[in-house]
Formats: C-alpha cells, structure tokens, sequence
C-alpha cells in the first residue's frame, strides 16, 4: 500500500510541474460521452445553460431513448415548460443545441470540453480516456461523472493529466444542485477554474474536493455508502423495514427521499 501511495505522490508532483503553463479553452462546445440516464440529462443541462453539445452513444437506439427523456421525460423539456422553469423559445433553442452521433471522433471535434457518463468500470474509463486525448485538441478539458474512481488514473491514461479531472453529478442531473469537482495534484488550476465557472453558469453549486485514490466516492457517495451499509443491517437485524427506515430517514433529516427510495429511483430513472 505504501508504494502505491508513492507512485501517486510523485505522479502529482511531475503533474504539478507541468500544469503551471496551463490554458484552460473558453468552453462554449462540449461533448458527453454516454447517453444514458445520467449522459442525457447532463447533456440537457449543458443546452439548456446555453452550450452547443454533442451527445455520443455506441448505439442509436441509446441516443433515441435519451432524446424522448430530454424532451419528454418527468424532468425534460415539455414539464419544465409546464411548469414554468423556462419558455417555449427557450426549451426550443436548447433542444435546437443537442446533436447526436454515433461516431466518436465526430463528438469530440473542436470539443472544448469532453465529460465522459459511461458505465462504471474502471478499465473501460482508462480506455476510453486514452481515445479521447487522441481524438481532442491538446487544449481540451476532459472530465469524468464516476462516482468515486480516482482520477489520478485516469489522468494518467490520458497523457496530459493537466486536462483532466472529476465533475461528478447527482441523479437526476436536471434538478439536482450538486457538482463535485474532483482534483487531483496535477490538475491546472484554469482548467480548475474553467469547469467551475460551467458549473455556475449550469446553475450548480461546485465544490472543489481532492481526489482519493485508495477511498472510493469522493465526499458525496462515500459518505452515502456508509448510510446505506448501515440502513441495510438495520433492516437484516429486523429492527425496522426499508419503509420505516426510508420514512425515519426523511422526517428527522429533511431528506427528500430516503436511501432505499433513493436506490429505486436512480435504477428506474425517476420515471
């Protein structure tokens, strides 16, 4: 373990002597890589924040999908103007700024920023994020939405670590306030301050957090984790059923939902 810790170390500090030259882009393009649950509704609040986007998925079937959730889904466009969170002409120019595509390196052209929303798998993200160095501007911001994989890897795996860093976004993206923007040592400060700045203008609220290699979840989901390992062994031992735990949970802490209805909603999409 300690070794590991080394490795890290001294790839922040290398990282850290190269990142001082650093120019983060002026950010008005960006892609999203994954057009799932959460892609989708990413790629929405980016249209609707005013950005041009470009939504990537392997299959058109996915991006299809995605598409009817950001137009007609609980939180797309067609409620949100019902609801009066924007106009017609304003649902009707962030739609207009969606485009999507199968092909990645159409995604990822003149990208000022690139967020990948793929699976959760690590190998898969390391992988991925080699093939967008290769298919972006040297300039070009990449950032990821894991949950909770260190992101000194994948700094690595893109060879211009200065570039790269977390923004891990709540489900469901559209609603939920939360940016965790997770550093690692050798992000640039600009392309710190570059995402932040998207983030605000996404009507988010960022907080910048250090990266953890040898924790899993950042902040957010790795203090989540230990809520729902306990919730679940309240329920084993029979001291109260999710029902009860999720209604305790709520009352005494304002929680919207609680953790078992937090769980079942994020599979199902909130729909």
């Amino acid at each position: 373990m300690s070794e590991i810790v080394r490795l890290i170390r001294r790839q922040e500090v290398m990282g850290r002597e190269a990142s001082t030259d650093v120019a983060a882009p002026d950010v008005r393009t960006i892609a999203v890589v994954g057009a799932g649950i959460m892609g989708g509704g990413i790629a929405q609040v980016f249209a609707t924040a005013g950005y041009r986007v470009r939504l990537h998925d392997l299959e058109n079937a996915a991006l299809e999908r995605a598409m009817a959730r950001i137009e007609d889904g609980r939180f797309g466009f067609r409620r949100g103007v019902e609801k009066g969170k924007l106009t017609s002409d304003q649902a009707h120019a962030a739609r207009g700024a969606i485009a999507t595509t199968t092909d990645l390196a159409e995604a990822c052209r003149d990208a000022d920023l690139v967020l990948e929303a793929v699976p959760e798998d690590l190998g898969l993200k390391v992988q991925l994020f080699g093939r967008l160095a290769a298919l972006t501007r040297a300039d070009c911001i990449l950032a990821s939405n894991s949950s909770g994989y260190p992101m000194i890897a994948l700094a690595g795996a893109s060879g211009r670590p200065g570039y790269v860093l977390g923004w891990h976004w709540a489900s469901p993206a559209p609603v939920m306030a939360l940016a965790e923007i997770v550093v690692h040592g050798a992000t640039a400060p600009a392309v710190r301050d570059a995402v932040v700045e998207v983030a605000r203008r996404c009507g988010k609220n960022p907080q910048v957090v250090r990266d953890q290699p040898l924790a899993w979840g950042f902040v957010a989901n790795r203090i989540l984790t230990a809520v729902f390992r306990e919730a679940e062994q309240v329920v084993a031992e029979e001291v109260a059923t999710r029902e009860q735990v999720d209604a305790l949970l709520r009352d005494c802490f304002r929680w919207p939902v609680g953790p078992f209805e937090m769980a079942d909603a994020t599979r199902a999409g909130w729909e």
